[in-house]
C-alpha cells in the first residue's frame, strides 16, 4: 500500500521546506504508520516504530511540486505481487484504521462501531488475516501512543512556516486517492499542542468505553458531545471503590450500549484545546 504525506503553501509549493522539520515530520509519519500497521497486522501496541514485525514501510523521494513524501508498505503478511495492496482485506482495514487513528487524535470524532469496528466484523466473518485482538481499546491506546508524533507531523507549519497545510491519505504514484484524517493547519496544531486544565469542577454523565488499569486512563462516552472523550483519574479518585464503577460501567457497555446502568456521574476537571474544545476529564469523584 501507498500512502503520502503533502505540505503545501508558502515554499513547499516550490518544493521546499525548513530541513529539520521536514526530517522530524517524515519521522512523525512513519511512526504514526508503523504503529498502525503493526496493530493491524499483529494485534498489538508496541512503542517504538523499529519493533514492526510482519511488515516494512519503505520511502520514495520527494517530489516535485507541492513538497510530497511517500511511503510504501509491505512486508510478508501483506504481500500481494510484492506490495500490500489496496484493494486487500488488510489493504482496507489499514486504510480505515489509519484514517480512525489520526481523526481522532486531533479531535475529529469517528463512529468506530459504523466504521471501523463494523469493517472488522465483516473481514473477521471471511477472512483469517484479521487479528483477534483488535478491538477499540486497542485502537485507542494507540491514538495516546502516536499523540506526540501526530504533533510532530504539524513541524514544518508550527515552527518554520515552510508550509501553510498537510494532508494524509492513500495515495497512487504519489496521487492521494483517499484522504486519511482532516486537513494538517495551525488549528489542529493548536488542538494537539495546547492543552489547558479548567479550575471549576463540572458534573457529566457517561459511559465508559475503554479503560487501562496501568494507566488510569480511558475513554467515556458523553451524549452531549457525541462522542467518547479521553478521562484520566486524579489521584485522589483512584479508590478500589471508584475503579469498580469504571470497570461496572466499561462492562454493561461491552454488553449493550444502550444499557442505562452503564452510566456513571462524575464530576472532573476540563482538558481544553487552545480554542477552548474539549479534550478530556480529570475525574475527580465517580457518585
Amino acid at each position: 500500500m501507498e500512502f503520502t504525506l503533502q505540505f503545501e503553501g508558502n515554499e513547499a509549493d516550490r518544493n521546499l521546506l525548513d530541513f529539520y522539520d521536514a526530517v522530524q515530520a517524515c519521522g512523525a509519519f512513519q511512526r504514526t504508520l508503523a504503529l498502525t500497521t503493526h496493530l493491524v497486522v499483529n494485534g498489538e501496541i508496541i512503542t517504538q516504530a523499529p519493533s514492526l514485525k510482519n511488515a516494512v514501510i519503505l520511502s520514495l523521494p520527494p517530489e516535485p511540486g507541492s513538497w510530497r513524501a511517500v511511503a510504501i508498505v509491505t512486508g510478508s503478511v501483506l504481500l500481494s505481487a510484492g506490495v500490500a495492496s489496496k484493494d486487500s482485506v488488510l489493504g482496507h482495514l489499514l486504510t480505515s484504521a489509519y484514517d480512525y487513528v489520526i481523526s481522532e487524535s486531533l479531535g475529529f470524532h469517528v463512529d468506530y462501531d459504523k466504521s471501523l469496528g463494523q469493517q472488522i466484523e465483516e473481514h473477521r466473518s471471511t477472512s483469517d488475516e484479521i487479528p483477534r485482538e483488535l478491538d477499540q481499546g486497542k485502537f485507542e491506546s494507540l491514538i495516546e501512543k502516536v499523540e506526540p508524533a501526530v504533533r510532530d507531523l504539524h513541524r514544518p507549519i508550527s515552527h518554520s512556516r515552510t508550509a501553510e497545510t498537510a494532508i494524509l491519505g492513500a495515495s497512487q504514484a504519489g496521487q492521494i486517492v483517499r484522504q486519511t484524517g482532516p486537513v494538517l493547519d495551525k488549528d489542529t496544531f493548536e488542538y494537539i499542542n495546547v492543552t489547558n486544565l479548567t479550575s471549576d469542577q463540572e458534573k457529566f454523565v457517561g459511559k465508559v468505553s475503554s479503560y487501562n488499569s496501568n494507566t488510569f486512563k480511558g475513554r467515556i462516552y458523553i451524549e452531549n458531545e457525541g462522542r467518547p472523550v479521553p478521562f484520566t483519574l486524579a489521584d485522589v479518585s483512584r479508590s478500589p471503590g471508584t475503579v469498580f464503577k469504571v470497570v461496572r460501567s466499561l462492562s454493561a457497555n461491552a454488553l449493550d450500549r444502550f444499557d442505562e446502568n452503564a452510566e456513571i456521574r462524575f464530576s472532573a476537571l476540563r482538558y481544553e484545546s487552545k480554542n477552548g474544545r474539549l479534550k478530556g476529564f480529570l475525574i475527580l469523584q465517580i457518585f
